[in-house]
């Protein structure tokens, strides 16, 4: 007789894809890890968000002092801001820098300041963000450095006008020659000299001083993230970590159990 050759019992691997009703299984069989995922997450972040220091920008301007326009300039600047900006970062930053930290105690300024010419403009801006707590030191550091750049600004506006009132007196001694003088070119003299006075005279009406236009003034909104993003992004990604937290759970179970039947 013919033998029927014995057949193995066949195994059934287990099927690895998952549907989306296995999705969603296990979505709500871990709704509770899910929950507490994403509370953490967002009460942590809302924490950090109620702690955290809230910084404002703190700005100064000067306007520089002003002269007479060459050629074709609306404005003429008695010193460039750019120079003004080289002084204060170069000559004046780190002595108010230094006697500002002696005499506050510190080992360096909870800020940091920056110095930069508007576009367009005859203005010096000075600009640090700071936490409201150091707004005075931030005021203290600002108005110095201001002090000194006046100084500077009145310095060359001083001898721009005694270089000009030495011109003018120079040409009204010579008008008062020529009026004086019976020479057949007395009357052009005259009127050149007129007209060199009336220059001077009018380049010495248009000289102007600099002056503060504003000290630390701070800014209406803080700087940096602020706490609605903060919210806003701690929602997404808590909600993110939930689900992965409960992907994650479920395989650790899949694999524990495995382990146990083998």
């Amino acid at each position: 007789m013919n033998q029927i050759p014995s057949q193995e019992p066949q195994r059934y691997t287990q099927d690895d894809e998952i549907s989306l009703v296995d999705l969603a299984k296990i979505l709500i069989k871990r709704w509770k890890l899910m929950a507490i995922v994403f509370l953490v997450f967002v009460l942590g972040a809302l924490a950090y968000a109620l702690l955290m220091t809230r910084t404002y920008e703190y700005v100064s301007i000067y306007q520089v002092a002003e002269q007479a326009p060459n050629g074709d300039s609306a404005v003429a600047s008695l010193e460039t801001p750019g120079a003004v900006v080289a002084k204060v970062n170069n000559l004046y930053l780190g002595p108010v820098t230094r006697e500002l930290q002696n005499s506050a105690g510190l080992e360096r300024l909870p800020f940091e300041l920056s110095v930069s010419n508007p576009s367009d403009t005859q203005l010096i801006r000075l600009g640090s963000e700071a936490a409201e707590a150091d707004s005075e030191l931030v005021a203290q550091m600002h108005q110095a450095l201001l002090t000194r750049i006046e100084e500077g600004q009145q310095e060359l506006l001083e001898r721009r006008r005694a270089s000009l009132e030495r011109r003018l007196v120079s040409a009204e001694r010579a008008l008062d020659a020529a009026q004086e003088s019976n020479s057949a070119f007395a009357g052009d003299l005259i009127a050149n000299y007129t007209a060199r006075v009336s220059e001077i005279e009018g380049q010495l009406a248009q000289l102007q001083e600099g002056g503060v236009v504003q000290v630390s003034v701070q800014g209406l909104e803080p700087t940096g993230i602020s706490r609605s993003l903060i919210m806003a992004l701690a929602i997404v990604l808590g909600g993110m970590l939930a689900v992965i937290a409960a992907f994650f759970s479920q395989f650790v179970a899949l694999v524990r159990n495995s382990l146990s039947e083998e």
